[in-house]
């Protein structure tokens, strides 16, 4: 049943939104933001009109965060979550978009299954949503289809993923890349090196490995080779290409801060885990922080948030994948790689904004607005008139402890346990509907599918 459009005046908030933070109003008519006002209330004819007015006295108003990697395992894997549980956590979080990740059972190597998942979402995804289509070694055909208004991009898997979507033909690789008609986002790690480094430490360790050397095996080395292999086609064939979760220092140098972002050719993207933990972590998190691409050193970690300030890394994402605690809880190399972040990602940010280490405005600008430029997502990402009212509320003075029975994920597990943060999301607005508030989620509320400028 439709939500019926109801007018809501957001008052004496602190508005985050384009380089700026300044206090004012935002008016909401329906789905769409109507005025915005630097003023104490808006203009006067509006005050005889009946709106649900929300006093964010105190609190910063954010656009909403747009994700551009998850893996919501649905379909095929949902008993480790599903567009709908995973949507939610996300919601809960401050994320209002999603770009969903092709390594599902089965893989999203076809329109026909990429469609069913348009579908799917439609019926259970609390967020707006994209899919991306998958690449293989052998179905260029159904790639070449992809339509670029209705689809974020096409992902290519250079190192080995969930399912069997490895892409390591390179007559392949120099198809996909000629022919993508739309951006390719890439998995970069080098197979032959992975594969090398797992049997010499296997040979050492056995099955009592420690996940200490996740980040040898998955290391440095084999990030580089791949990252300079997909720079290198994507430059013989101007491509559009963006590169997930970078991991390394020795990476930042594929990377060019020259130009604005809306005229690079070549993007790069961090995940929250890489800013968060190091090696050090693994000590104590195991499997549980163990992620591909591997987290590095402490070293890596730095060169990684100084890349991001420099604008050399454009956007944040989480890479969220998650896996039940059974499955991460096997030995080193028994347990699957990925885990949970959308409920925490936003929050984890703001803690590194009261550490000091980023502003509040290059939060909201890697985190909302450039996803939004990167992939010419059309009416969000932004605080604007005429668009649409994804946005987020927080308190940045609210400390809370990150318990288990908090958790939304379906997994029931966070790596982020037992951590304090000093913000807390308040409210989440998708499409100008109330979809999560102080805890509560609103099950009415449906997301939109994405729509690009292209």
């Amino acid at each position: 049943m439709p939500i019926p459009a109801v007018k809501k005046l957001i008052k004496n908030a602190f508005i985050v939104n384009e380089g700026n933070i300044f206090k004012g109003d935002v008016l909401i008519d329906g789905e769409i933001i109507l005025q915005i006002s630097d003023a104490s209330n808006i203009q006067e004819e509006l005050a005889a009109e009946n709106i649900e007015v929300i006093d964010a006295d105190g609190l910063y108003l954010l656009p909403g965060v747009i994700d551009d990697q998850v893996h919501f395992r649905d379909p095929g894997l949902t008993y480790k979550g599903d567009l709908y549980t995973e949507s939610r956590a996300a919601v809960a979080g401050g994320i209002t978009s999603f770009m969903e990740m092709p390594n599902t059972i089965p893989n999203t190597l076809t329109q026909d299954l990429l469609e069913e998942k348009y579908q799917a979402a439609s019926e259970k995804s609390l967020a707006n949503y994209s899919f991306y289509m998958g690449a293989s070694n052998d179905n260029i055909d159904e790639v070449v289809k992809t339509n670029p208004k209705h689809v974020c991009g096409i992902k290519v898997f250079m190192g080995s993923s969930t399912g069997n979507m490895l892409v390591d033909d390179d007559k392949a690789l120099e198809a996909i890349f000629s022919k993508a008609p739309t951006l390719i986002a890439v998995h970069c790690e080098d197979e032959a090196t992975i594969s090398r480094n797992n049997t010499k430490f296997f040979a050492t360790y056995g099955e009592d490995a420690p996940p200490e050397i996740h980040p040898l095996i998955r290391s440095s080395e084999a990030c580089l080779l791949s990252s300079s292999k997909a720079v290198e086609l994507a430059k013989k064939h101007n491509t559009r290409l963006h590169i997930l979760h970078l991991s390394t220092e020795d990476e930042m140098s594929l990377f060019d801060n020259s130009l604005p972002l809306e005229k690079k050719r070549i993007t790069a993207e961090v995940c929250i885990h890489h800013l968060w933990f190091s090696d050090e972590d693994y000590s104590k998190k195991g499997n549980f922080i163990k992620w591909n691409p591997a987290i590095k050193k402490s070293s890596d970690r730095k060169a990684l948030l100084n890349s991001l300030l420099i604008d050399k890394i454009d956007v944040i994402a989480t890479d969220h994948a998650p896996h039940t605690q059974s499955e991460k809880s096997k030995p080193y190399f028994q347990a699957p790689s990925g885990g949970p972040m959308v409920q925490h990602a936003l929050t984890a940010m703001l803690e590194l904004f009261h550490r000091g280490k980023i502003s509040l405005e290059k939060v909201v600008e890697k985190m909302c607005h450039n996803p939004a430029i990167l992939f010419q997502v059309q009416k969000r990402g932004f605080i604007r008139e005429g668009y649409y009212a994804d946005l987020v509320l927080v308190d940045l003075n609210d400390q809370w402890r990150v318990e288990k029975e908090g958790l939304l994920y379906k997994c029931g597990w966070s790596p982020m346990e037992g951590l304090t943060f000093s913000s807390k999301v308040r409210k989440t607005f998708v499409n100008g509907h109330l979809a999560y508030a102080e805890g509560i989620i609103n099950e009415e509320i449906k997301g939109k599918r994405l729509v690009f400028n292209r």
